[in-house]
């Protein structure tokens, strides 16, 4: 089992920052493959970024490249995920997901408002 806690949402302005954390608990974090997911009202959930267990794999969702940056320190068992830029179509609740093998595990989330 994995717990998962998200932190860092908040309001921001349009070309703002915010940095989310997700603590995780429970497991080898080392060994997860730790994603950020968003959904909106009315809309999919979609995964935003993910990295591998090692840190060296990133990916991203295309309207986030250049903007957001995805990264993990193992020794304090937290994922972060850096976002510049905002935008108000970035707003959302982000959630952070593990993943080992055929196992997933979800946080509660957190709010996201871009607004001026």
């Amino acid at each position: 089992q994995v717990q998962l806690v998200e932190s860092g949402g908040g309001l921001v302005q349009p070309g703002g920052s915010l940095r989310l954390s997700c603590a995780a608990s429970g497991s080898s974090f080392s060994r997860l493959t730790m994603s950020w997911y968003r959904q909106a009202p009315g809309k999919e959930r979609e995964l935003v970024a993910e990295i591998n267990s090692a840190g060296n794999i990133l990916k991203y969702t295309d309207s986030v490249k250049g903007r957001f940056t995805i990264s993990r320190d193992n020794g304090k068992n937290t994922v972060f995920l850096q976002m510049n830029s905002l935008k108000p179509e970035d707003a959302a609740v982000y959630l952070c997901k593990a993943g080992y093998l055929w196992s997933a595990y979800w946080g509660q989330g957190t709010q996201v408002t871009v607004s001026s």
